[in-house]
């Protein structure tokens, strides 16, 4: 059985808007309480569905009917309002600033487990259990290049593939431009990700090749697209159903 504890920033969902999106977040905060009271208060302005932390107890603050408020701004294939499309599960963790500690076995096997149920229930298809940095690279970093989505895949949470061995070989990075920028551009867009489809490498498409290495090639995440990244993310392409 789940806890509960009520959280106070919460809607209703869009009219016509089912659940489509699992989101996946770290707290980024330093211990579990202060991260659990934060999603709770009303001076946040932010909440989420439910809550685990390092020891795998979960806690519910918003039933899933609801539109909590975890997602903030984000887009995904042609979709915005991803609160209004998904449920946030946010994973108690220190993140980037507390130096991405590791997930514990324990928070992992509920994740594992909660994330099938919801799964279940509403029907979402692999490709859309996500990293809210997949929806929102500009600003979010969660859960970050330490989470083990190969593991959660592996057991039916998630769509991945082994990634591509890094080898040496052409790449393309910042200020490059070109019909291959925009050929990387338009796979990335075809996956879900939000980036223009200029034959540019700018600063919006660094972002988003960084958010998709944090999820998909975590062995090397520079936002530079070597051939590693691209080839992973075509067998990605490739393997949606």
């Amino acid at each position: 059985m789940n806890e509960v504890r009520p959280a106070v920033n919460f809607g209703e969902r869009r009219d016509g808007t089912a659940i489509e999106i699992l989101l996946l977040h770290y707290t980024g905060m330093n211990g579990a309480l202060a991260a659990l009271d934060w999603l709770c208060c009303e001076e946040s302005g932010v909440s989420c569905h439910y809550f685990i932390d390092e020891e795998g107890h979960i806690t519910q603050l918003v039933g899933e009917e609801k539109r909590a408020h975890h997602a903030g701004a984000g887009f995904w294939d042609g979709r915005d309002d991803i609160n209004s499309r998904s449920i946030g599960i946010e994973i108690v963790n220190d993140g980037h600033p507390g130096g991405l500690p590791p997930f514990p076995q324990a928070q992992m096997d509920s994740v594992l487990r909660l994330s099938k149920d919801i799964i279940a229930r509403h029907s979402i298809e692999a490709h859309l259990v996500l990293a809210h940095s997949d929806t929102a690279p500009s600003r979010k970093q969660d859960p970050g290049e330490k989470f083990d989505w190969a593991w959660l895949a592996e057991r039916g949470v998630g769509h991945f593939v082994i990634p591509s061995p890094i080898v040496s070989g052409r790449y393309f990075q910042q200020g490059d431009k070109g019909l291959p920028v925009e050929a990387l551009q338009l796979m990335l867009t075809q996956y879900g990700y939000g980036v223009p489809v200029n034959g540019t490498f700018d600063d919006a498409t660094r972002m988003v090749v960084t958010a998709f290495q944090r999820h998909f090639r975590q062995e090397k995440v520079d936002g530079v697209a070597d051939m590693s990244t691209i080839d992973t993310l075509h067998r990605l392409l490739k393997a949606i159903p």
